[in-house]
């Protein structure tokens, strides 16, 4: 019996899946064609790692060949040993020495129908005229850019500019607050931002210059902020510098310089960093090594995903996320495929936009969040069916769990009119592609991610590390280190070593899981106060922050709560101060707060004032007791209680 504190949805989960749905068989044209045996790899990577690793790394450009696969010291691991490599060499320099020189490495289109293309070869020199504008600014090997910026060419630009001379990129959601982007900024130590001016959603304009300015104002270590200014709409108010460290990003570079040579790099320097939320509060910059992340991604694309050259491949992340950095950007153009990208709403400026798209650009496979599917089934079967979308073999959901309902939808409706096939999976930002997945030569289980890819020791344990009985629920664990998982915390290595030390011996990835006796797994939601609102990870110690730095609240707790589209909303409480009156008005002031604070994604769904909030004798908030109350469940045991 598992001695873990399952949540009661968590419970109700697994007794659904006790029921048990029909699978999905496979997809027999998909199954001919799939990247790779199944069962052959599992068994070779689970007897060796360190030859199938070395393997999987001879698909990657090495500038000094690597001497030593792995080093691994508990808890720590570095990859690749004496290996030196530039990711840009192998995402855009291999392809332009190719015969993909003018295949299109990018097709953007914005919310508006504007549309652009870059082969690689254009790539390539957008890439290298940003980089040495760089460098004339005095970024060097190490040093440390923040991107704040929308999913735009400029963006992925940008990123890669970053990794040609070594440097260390940190794309920040351009939907966060000020005050999340300037602890992003001070952790990090850039000398750098780069900002665009305006990211568009909805047919709206939301600023983002002034969040920046906001962000640094008194930050005198930033001796740089590069603007992308798109260029005003009708209604927008014109960007102007207000500061000698503001410089224009198309300014800065010079038409005609566009070689810039890589920097090459150790296989264990960091690629990027990217911030997550934690329990504490404070986000953690998880970074990911150069060596072993391009290792990992170029294989899972190709493994998992089944995108090859030839594919027209959407994922309709952000930059922001890790999504974004593994399968926008460095994995898919790692194997020369042709990435296609939109800024915008999935649904905007109508239900069909996405459909008619994947129909005009004969888009192959797809990777979406399970909150999109929700979405697209909540307008109904007409608009998919308006559209041939005979190309889409393959669409992948992952980022939160994908409910059987909106699997079998989207089964029937959008994949390869009904001869694709729709997988889930399982990875987080710690661990940068997937360690669970659905491959198109299984059956899918709805509810349930998949197997252990090849090269993941995976277990559900107790927290003790005892593994559990299959149907029961646990910590999902991993027992050998992969090449493409964080290998420290940006200066906080003991924050790294955390993760290793909860359960002795594994990685613990802080969510709660279940296995049955074939070895499918099914992830029920996180262990710890983090909420995945949209597929968007967000420590309940952030909102609960922000809140209390509202002058009108003395403290607050944060739940959530189901929802039928996003998978978790946000509800808040809050105990406001003496004298304080309390109303419509307070309430928007608090939503108002924390969207400036910590951005939209962050901001509650509902607040409730109360007089006291549940406590133990100690004073610790009882957020279960809240949490049960607003669902009509019973809390269980209450005897810890205060009062």
């Amino acid at each position: 019996m598992s001695d873990l504190d399952i949540s009661i949805t968590q419970q109700a989960t697994i007794a659904a899946l006790h029921k048990g749905e029909a699978a999905i068989p496979m997809r027999g044209w998909l199954a001919r064609q799939a990247a790779i045996n199944y069962e052959v790899e599992h068994a070779i990577a689970d007897e060796d790692p360190y030859s199938f690793w070395a393997d999987k790394a001879a698909a990657i450009e090495w500038h000094r060949p690597w001497s030593d696969v792995l080093h691994f010291d508990p808890p720590n691991h570095r990859w690749f040993v004496g290996g030196q490599l530039n990711a840009t060499v192998n995402c855009v320099d291999r392809h332009v020495h190719s015969d993909r020189r003018n295949k299109a490495a990018l097709i953007w289109v914005g919310e508006d129908g504007d549309e652009r293309t870059y082969t690689y070869n254009r790539l390539y020199r957008e890439m290298n005229r940003f980089a040495n504008a760089l460098k004339r600014l005095g970024v060097a090997k190490g040093d440390r850019v923040i991107l704040y910026m929308p999913l735009t060419p400029e963006g992925i630009i940008a990123m890669l500019a970053c990794a040609r001379i070594g440097a260390i990129h940190s794309v920040v959601y351009a939907g966060m607050g000020h005050a999340a982007l300037r602890t992003r900024i001070e952790d990090a130590g850039a000398r750098v931002v780069v900002c665009s001016d305006f990211t568009y959603r909805r047919g709206k304009a939301t600023a983002l210059k002034p969040i920046v300015d906001e962000a640094v104002r008194d930050l005198a270590f930033v001796d740089h902020v590069i603007v992308h200014r798109r260029g005003s709409r009708p209604g927008d108010a014109p960007v102007t510098f207000t500061s000698e460290r503001e410089k224009d990003f198309y300014d800065i570079q010079q038409g005609r310089d566009i070689h810039c040579p890589p920097e090459m790099v150790e296989a264990d320097h960091p690629l990027f960093i990217l911030y997550t939320s934690g329990t504490t509060g404070t986000p953690k910059g998880v970074v990911h090594a150069t060596g072993g992340y391009l290792v990992g991604v170029n294989y899972l694309s190709k493994a998992f995903f089944q995108i090859q050259e030839r594919d027209i491949y959407w994922s309709t992340s952000d930059i922001g996320w890790v999504v974004g950095h593994s399968f926008i950007v460095y994995g898919p153009m790692s194997i020369g495929a042709t990435v296609f990208c939109r800024e915008g709403a999935p649904d905007y400026p109508s239900a069909d936009v996405t459909w008619e798209i994947c129909e005009r650009f004969g888009v192959n496979v797809m990777f979406t969040a399970p909150t999109a599917v929700r979405m697209w089934m909540s307008h109904g079967a007409e608009a998919p069916a308006k559209y041939d979308l005979g190309r889409l073999r393959l669409m992948a959901c992952a980022g939160e769990p994908l409910n059987p309902e909106a699997h079998r939808w989207a089964q029937q409706h959008l994949v390869g009119q009904g001869n694709g096939m729709v997988v889930d999976n399982w990875w987080q930002t710690e661990i940068a592609a997937p360690v669970i997945g659905t491959l198109p030569t299984f059956e899918a289980r709805p509810g349930k991610a998949g197997k252990a890819m090849p090269g993941a020791r995976l277990a559900v344990v107790n927290r003790d590390g005892s593994p559990v009985a299959d149907g029961e629920g646990g910590l999902l664990v991993i027992r050998f280190p992969l090449p493409y998982m964080l290998t420290t915390v940006w200066n906080d290595h003991a924050r790294y070593e955390a993760y290793w030390q909860q359960v002795p011996g594994c990685y613990s990835a802080g969510d709660v899981a279940v296995r049955d006796r074939d070895g499918y797994i099914a992830v029920l939601g996180r262990a710890d106060d983090v909420l995945n609102v949209a597929g968007h990870r967000i420590g309940t110690a952030d909102i609960e922050g922000s809140l209390i730095r509202h002058p009108a609240v003395a403290e607050s707790a944060v739940v959530g709560l189901p929802d039928p589209i996003k998978g978790e909303r946000i509800r808040a409480y809050v105990v406001v101060r003496a004298g304080v009156a309390t109303g419509p008005g307070l309430i928007a002031s608090l939503k108002d707060h924390v969207r400036e604070d910590l951005g939209g994604i962050a901001t509650p769904a509902d607040i409730e004032v109360r007089a006291t909030l549940p406590k133990t004798r100690s004073g610790k908030i009882v957020r279960r007791a809240l949490k049960a109350e607003a669902l009509g469940h019973d809390p269980g045991d209450l005897s810890t209680l205060a009062d």
